[in-house]
């Protein structure tokens, strides 16, 4: 049974910084690639970072310059490490999941929400001015 367990959410004001962790049990092996979500109320889920197998990165345009996606394959611990927090970060922050296929190459990662099979209960992000 795979799960991803977020925590370091909370509540930080303009201009500070918050780090987001995301465990992940249950995988076999580590050839998946992962991903941060975000869902602030009444808009669409975003992809704010993902993060392939040989740690090839890709970012929203509005997070690029301030957020960093890293991953520690040894815990199997998926980080988000948000800088320079604008009001517009707040929102519920979701760490994904999905196993690489055969076909799939290790510097792949996706933002889009529909490619992710496991998903976390996520864990709230407030920014204050």
């Amino acid at each position: 049974q795979v799960q991803l367990m977020e925590s370091g959410g909370g509540s930080e004001q303009v201009g500070r910084s918050l780090r987001l962790s995301c465990v992940a049990s249950g995988f076999t092996d580590r050839d998946y690639y992962m991903a941060w979500f975000r869902q602030a109320p009444g808009k669409e889920r975003e992809g704010v970072a993902c993060i392939a197998r040989d740690d090839t990165t890709k970012y929203a345009d509005s997070v690029k310059g301030r957020f960093t996606i890293f991953q520690d394959s040894a815990e199997r611990t998926l980080y988000l490490q948000m800088d320079s927090l604008k009001l517009e970060d707040t929102g519920m922050y979701y760490c994904a999941a999905q196993r690489r296929s055969l076909y799939t190459s290790a510097w792949h990662c996706s933002r889009s929400s529909s490619d992710y099979t496991f998903w976390g209960q996520g864990t709230q992000v407030t920014v204050s001015a």
